[in-house]
């Protein structure tokens, strides 16, 4: 099943509110993938982001415990729990909340990518040049020099300082 077919499986007022959600959604996470977890639709970008689903009585939406957390005030108007809101199928959707949590998980997700990959911070070419040289540890790139990296395709000395940084944060430098 897609998002397209799980949401013509509700009444027409129902799906107009599940397209706002999903539209809303994308419109916060334009590289977000879609996808279908846990038998819902889940955007997904550098693992889960959010999760929606529609009930009798409500939409369900689902930005992780930290996603709730963060904007307790603005959620607590609706039913909640530690993961999930509901928001009922008789009030508008609160589009620019849901925008607002959905940008809070893209940024979360970036931290705990950017922790596991050094390189993430870079800019795309950059990323691309490091991964052509076989560079994908910090380790492999204490093995050359500033200028050895600066000779790269698409690799520009405003790539250091983040190059530096994550040498110094593993107690290495460059050759």
């Amino acid at each position: 099943m897609n998002i397209d077919q799980y949401i013509a499986t509700f009444p027409a007022g129902t799906q107009v509110l599940l397209q706002q959600l999903r539209e809303a959604i994308a419109q916060a996470a334009p590289e977000a993938e879609e996808t279908f977890n846990y038998a819902m639709p889940t955007f997904t970008w550098h693992g889960n982001l959010v999760h929606f689903a529609g009930y009798k009585q409500h939409i369900g939406f689902y930005p992780a415990p930290s996603g709730i957390q963060a904007f307790e005030k603005e959620l607590s108007v609706y039913t909640s729990s530690k993961g999930a809101v509901q928001f009922p199928l008789d009030k508008p959707l609160p589009l620019a909340l849901v925008k607002k949590i959905v940008k809070f998980r893209l940024n979360e997700n970036f931290e705990l990518a950017a922790a596991k990959n050094p390189f993430l911070k870079l800019s795309a070419p950059a990323q691309r040049a490091l991964a052509n040289k076989g560079i994908k540890t910090v380790k492999q790139l204490a093995k050359y020099s500033e200028a050895d990296i600066l000779e790269l395709h698409g690799m520009g000395k405003a790539s250091l300082p983040a190059l530096h940084a994550a040498l110094e944060a593993q107690g290495l430098s460059f050759k």
